[in-house]
């Protein structure tokens, strides 16, 4: 079995998340920008990738979707910096985004209520058995999340941090 394993060169595993990746709204004024993803030693009989970022300590009763990538073609290993950009011409097609918690189809940026202790930021590659998800392109990231959950043959994973004062 080989080590799945997912870096960012732009955002160290245990460290805090740098201010430019904050979102640019709400209150925020970060560049809201995608960090560079890379990864290897997907599983074999990998067909597909989804890339997720989710803070699981926004005060929403159910943390909030920064990022859904889905149709991930089998081959990718990375993607590049500001590739969640609003309408994924940095993905590998047939990539798709689905819907944020911000309601866009695009990263959202970090930005945590002023004040909280740092909230977490859980930035994961799954590796799926199908080469592309049965949903629509309006799904909702629960949705996506079940689908990918249903699919996953195995999965990577980093946590950073960020906190506003």
């Amino acid at each position: 079995m080989t080590d799945f394993t997912l870096v960012s060169p732009d955002i160290p595993s245990g460290g805090t998340v740098p201010a430019h990746f904050e979102f640019d709204g709400f209150g925020c004024s970060g560049q809201n920008r995608s960090p560079a993803l890379q990864w290897s030693g997907a599983p074999a009989g990998t067909q597909s990738f989804a890339v997720t970022v989710y803070d699981p300590d926004a005060p929403t009763g159910s943390g909030w979707w920064h990022w859904f990538v889905v149709d991930l073609p089998a081959g990718t290993t990375q993607l590049a910096p500001h590739a969640g950009a609003q309408g994924s011409a940095g993905l590998p097609a047939p990539a798709r985004q689905i819907r944020n918690d911000y309601g866009a189809l695009a990263w959202g940026g970090v930005c945590p209520p002023p004040g909280d202790k740092p909230h977490r930021y859980v930035f994961t590659v799954h590796a799926l058995s199908v080469p592309r998800l049965d949903i629509p392109d309006d799904a909702t990231a629960a949705l996506a999340g079940f689908m990918v959950n249903a699919h996953t043959l195995g999965k990577a994973s980093f946590t950073a941090t960020y906190g506003r004062p």
